[in-house]
């Protein structure tokens, strides 16, 4: 286990369930503490939240959320007061001009002749007022995480020198302790069958998946399962109805629920953004189709092992399956090589280990 010898604070803005399994294993990491301080989500976000740690200390803030059109700011009232009251002489926040409450934390430990760390997703093209505010706040920090390398190279084309740059693989799951499954060069009952995991929500595309499922040549028609419930379920379900009514609609399901299914599909699909489940199919030995997100996806699906669609479009996307499925032996082999990524490369240990490596560079 990697050890980090310091007494830890990180600030978020929420503290979604996925990310508990990471907090925990960093707080096991730190020999001195470690405290986590993040707030509640909008109602209309539908974030599931996680309320405490295993392994550390959780400060609850008060998140002011201001919003003005398409427009979004927030500050977090107490954060000085936690500052106080853990005195950490190591903090990271979140990369995030527009966090208002931030740049007081970040001069409060500057003030203590202690660094901050700013993690982040990374900076993508803005306009000119708000570019100049980023890379002003980007410069106050002494070293930036980010979640991919493209992340990475956008905060040192805003001027971070790249030695004060780290990429931390964006992961959700342990290093697999299971044996890759061991599936046969044929589709069992003579069909492929594809999953998707996730929350069902419109950016997730699932009507192209579904449209393309019809699409397929017929000896490729597959089976389709749809693991996950949210706000999308009901169109989705009368879509499926009048295009595709074998796609099998499971609800949510979490944890261990989830193993059957991964490990019964032959290829896992996401056509749209996001996608946390993509990692956890990997860890199943599956081949995976994504769609193009914000460069997280790049980290962990490249050509030996799945799809990254070039456009959001059912023609890209029928032919990616069309090529995926008419070759079982190399799909199979595409599942051995997302197995391998996420066992060597892109896990919850691989991350720690980045953190670990940034926190030393600035003490």
């Amino acid at each position: 286990m990697t050890v980090i010898s310091v007494r830890l604070g990180l600030q978020q803005r929420v503290f979604p369930e996925y990310r508990a399994p990471f907090f925990n294993l960093l707080a096991q990491s730190c020999l001195q503490g470690f405290s986590l301080f993040a707030g509640e989500p909008r109602p209309e976000e539908a974030i599931h939240t996680a309320h405490g740690l295993q392994n550390g200390d959780f400060q609850p803030a008060h998140n002011l959320h201001i919003s003005r059109g398409k427009t979004y700011a927030l500050y977090q009232r107490g954060i000085i007061n936690w500052l106080e009251r853990w005195q950490p002489n190591v903090l990271i926040v979140e990369a995030n001009p527009r966090y208002l409450s931030t740049p007081a934390a970040v001069q409060w430990m500057h003030s203590r002749g202690l660094p901050v760390i700013g993690w982040g997703l990374g900076a993508p093209t803005a306009g000119k007022a708000e570019s100049v505010l980023r890379g002003n706040f980007l410069k106050s920090l002494d070293a930036v995480v980010a979640y991919s390398k493209t992340g990475a190279d956008q905060y040192t084309a805003c001027g971070i020198a790249q030695q004060r740059v780290f990429v931390a693989a964006n992961a959700v799951s342990h290093r697999p302790t299971q044996t890759a499954p061991d599936r046969p060069n044929s589709y069992q009952g003579g069909k492929p069958r594809l999953l998707f995991v996730g929350r069902l929500q419109e950016r997730k595309n699932l009507d192209l998946l579904l449209q393309a499922c019809t699409a397929l040549p017929q000896k490729l028609t597959p089976s389709l399962t749809i693991v996950g419930d949210g706000p999308d379920r009901v169109r989705l379900e009368d879509l499926a109805k009048s295009i595709f009514p074998s796609a099998t609609f499971v609800g949510a399901k979490h944890g261990a629920e989830l193993d059957p299914y991964f490990n019964q599909a032959d290829l896992f699909v996401l056509p749209g953004t996001g996608g946390l489940a993509v990692q956890q199919a990997m860890a199943h030995a599956l081949p995976v189709i994504v769609g193009q997100a914000d460069g997280t996806q790049a980290e962990l699906v490249r050509p030996e092992n799945g799809v990254v669609l070039p456009a959001a479009t059912l023609e890209t996307l029928t032919a990616a399956l069309t090529s995926a499925l008419s070759d079982v032996a190399k799909l199979r082999a595409m599942g051995l090589a997302s197995y391998r990524i996420v066992s060597e490369e892109v896990n919850l240990e691989a991350m720690v280990d980045s953190f670990a490596k940034a926190i030393k560079s600035v003490l």
